[in-house]
C-alpha cells in the first residue's frame, strides 16, 4: 500500500515542478504596465525569464519588487533576460513588464516564473537510512529532473522566439534591399530617357538654327 502512494507523491511532485514552470504570452498595450505575482516563503528560489516576441524595437521595461515594495530588479528597454534570487522576506513578489515609453506600439512578451520553495528538514532524521533513504534519494532526483527538463523547455520556447524574431528582421531586410535595387532601377532608367530626351531636343534645335 505505500508503493502506490510513494508513486504518486513523486509523481505530484514531478507535476508541480512543470506546473511551476509554465510560459505565457502576454501582450502590454502603449502606455501600459502588466504585473504579476507569486506569494513564497523565505528561502525560496525564484527565475524570471523573458523574451520580446513581437512589437516595435523588441524591447520592454521590467522591474521586480519585494513584499514590502522594495525594488529588487529592474531592466530598461531589454529584448530578453533571465534573473533568479532567493527570497529572503515572506510574502508576494510581483514582475511587472512596462510599455510605458511606447506611444503606439503593444508588445508581446514570453515569460516565465519559476518558484522553487525549499527543501523541507526533518531534525529527527537528518540521514535517513534503508528504504527511507533511498525514496528521499529517489525523490530528490525526480525533482531535479523535472527542473532541468523545465530548463530546456523554457531554452527551446525561446530559441523558438529568437529564430522567428531573426527571421522576420532578414525577411524586412531581404524586402528593403529588393525595394532599394527597383528604386536605382528606376532612378538610372529615369536618367538615360531624360538624358536621350535632352539631346534628341538639343540637335534638334541646332538643325532648326
Amino acid at each position: 500500500m505505500q508503493k502506490p502512494l510513494l508513486y504518486l507523491t513523486q509523481f505530484l511532485t514531478l507535476f508541480s515542478v512543470f506546473q511551476q514552470g509554465l510560459s505565457y504570452f502576454l501582450t502590454v498595450d502603449a502606455h501600459a504596465e502588466e504585473c504579476f505575482f507569486d506569494k513564497v516563503e523565505v528561502g525560496s528560489k525564484l527565475g524570471l525569464m523573458y523574451e520580446i516576441s513581437e512589437g516595435g524595437f523588441l524591447d520592454i521595461d521590467v522591474k521586480i519588487i519585494d513584499p514590502d515594495g522594495e525594488l529588487i530588479y529592474e531592466g530598461l528597454r531589454e529584448s530578453s533576460g533571465k534573473y533568479t534570487f532567493a527570497a529572503t522576506k515572506k510574502g508576494a513578489y510581483t514582475y511587472c513588464f512596462s510599455n510605458q515609453m511606447s506611444t503606439m506600439t503593444p508588445k508581446v512578451v514570453l515569460f516565465s516564473m519559476e518558484v522553487t520553495e525549499p527543501e523541507k528538514v526533518d531534525l529527527e532524521k537528518d540521514s535517513p537510512t534503508g528504504e527511507e533513504g533511498e525514496h528521499k534519494k529517489l525523490e530528490t532526483m525526480l525533482r531535479n529532473l523535472g527542473s532541468a527538463l523545465t530548463s530546456v523547455k523554457h531554452e527551446q520556447e525561446y530559441m523558438n522566439v529568437r529564430d522567428r524574431n531573426h527571421r522576420a528582421i532578414n525577411e524586412s531586410t531581404n524586402k528593403r534591399v529588393v525595394m532599394w535595387s527597383f528604386f536605382e532601377s528606376f532612378v538610372l532608367l529615369s536618367m538615360t530617357i531624360g538624358q536621350v530626351y535632352y539631346l534628341k531636343r538639343f540637335f534638334e534645335v541646332r538643325r532648326v538654327v
